[in-house]
Order: structure tokens, then C-alpha cells, then sequence
């Protein structure tokens, strides 16, 4: 038995975030706004056991069962809260399953960015970057990959994943990273349910967490 889902089905989608200092759930039915269910929360040093017995207190066991499909931030964010989150969400994908995808947390946020600053013309693109400890920079590459006249349906497409660049092109226009929680997780929830139809079964074999940087950059 799977969750593999047709057209026309009753559907649940869970997601699963993380940012430098925090984690936190969401939920969907039927990609009902209304439906929306979101749990946030800081970690600290015991984030292994707080992931699960939070995780629990969101969401039944019956409820978990019937998940049609999960999405996962894969970072860059916390090295551990992004090794932690992707592999509870690839043993779940694996335990009911449920089809999974992933999508960088830069991914995420580049619609708010785009929509903050007005970058709404097709072909547009832009870069969102994270300062360093030392030198240099963690930075990805977006596209508007369609003109919307309403933000709210912009399409963005990740076109370089984020990696560590030495210095960043002051001829195109960049963002540094910001995190918003609760905004992040909806908007993770509208990817994942755009995304519904297209992951398979095995997909969680692909999913891994992003490290653009050693742990101890």
C-alpha cells in the first residue's frame, strides 16, 4: 500500500523547516489555506529529541499515515538542524510512502525577497547571499521565470543552488538571506503542493541536506 496520489483525491501535505536558530512544521489539507496548521519552535542543544517528540505533539500517528506528500528545506541554514530534519523527513517518506521533495531555504524565501523589492519582470534575477564567518559568502541565483502582474503568483526558479563564492558581482543585484519563520513555512507548504503530482515514491533517495560549507565554518 502507498500514498501515491491521483487526481481528484482528498490529499494532506506535511513540511518540515528549518533556520539557523529554529524548526517548525506545517500542514495542509486539500491545499486549503484555511486548513493551515504551523508549529515553530527554537532549538537547543537536545534538538535530536525535541524534532521527534514535537513532531509527535503536531500530528498524530493516524493523521501521519494519511500524509499524501512531504516537503523538506535541505539548508543552508544550522549544519545540524538541516542533517536532523532531512533525515526524520526521509524516514517518514520511507515508513508511509509518501513521496518527498526538498528545495533550499533561499528557494524559499526568494519569492518574499523578490516580492519586498519589486523584482516582478520576467527574466529578472537576482541573488540572495549569507555572510560568512570568514571570508566570502554563501549565495544562490533567482530567476522571475514568468511576468505576474500580482506578486502573490510569482514563479521564481532556482537556477545556481547556493554555494560559497568569494565575492558577489556588484553589477547584479543581490539580498542577503533573511528567515521568516512562518512565512517560510507557508510558502514551503505552496511549493510542495505546486510539486504534488510530480514526486514518486522513491524520490526520498534524492533528498539530502545542503553543506556549502564544512560544520565547523
Amino acid at each position: 500500500m502507498t500514498n501515491k496520489l491521483k487526481h481528484g483525491e482528498n490529499y494532506s501535505t506535511l513540511v518540515i523547516h528549518s533556520t539557523d536558530n529554529s524548526f517548525g512544521f506545517g500542514f495542509r489539507k486539500n491545499n486549503d489555506l484555511e486548513s493551515d496548521k504551523l508549529f515553530i519552535n527554537k532549538f537547543d542543544n537536545d534538538l535530536c529529541n525535541n524534532l521527534i517528540n514535537d513532531l509527535n505533539k503536531f500530528i498524530s500517528k493516524e493523521n501521519l499515515q494519511k500524509i499524501n506528500k512531504l516537503s523538506v528545506s535541505i539548508g543552508p541554514a544550522n549544519f545540524n538542524a538541516s542533517r536532523l530534519i532531512v533525515v526524520l523527513a526521509r524516514t517518514i517518506s520511507q515508513q508511509i510512502h509518501c513521496p518527498i521533495d526538498s528545495f533550499s531555504s533561499f528557494q524559499i524565501m526568494a519569492k518574499r525577497i523578490a516580492s519586498k523589492n519589486k523584482i516582478l519582470k520576467n527574466k529578472n534575477s537576482f541573488w540572495i547571499f549569507k555572510n560568512l564567518k570568514r571570508k566570502g559568502f554563501i549565495a544562490g541565483k533567482y530567476e522571475i521565470c514568468c511576468n505576474e502582474k500580482n506578486s502573490s503568483d510569482l514563479i521564481i526558479q532556482e537556477t545556481i543552488l547556493p554555494k560559497v563564492v568569494k565575492k558577489l558581482d556588484s553589477k547584479e543585484l543581490s539580498f542577503e538571506a533573511t528567515y521568516d519563520d512562518k512565512k517560510d513555512l507557508k510558502e514551503l507548504l505552496d511549493l510542495s503542493n505546486k510539486n504534488l503530482l510530480n514526486s514518486n515514491i522513491d524520490s526520498w533517495r534524492k533528498v539530502l541536506p545542503l553543506y556549502p560549507i564544512s560544520p565547523i565554518n
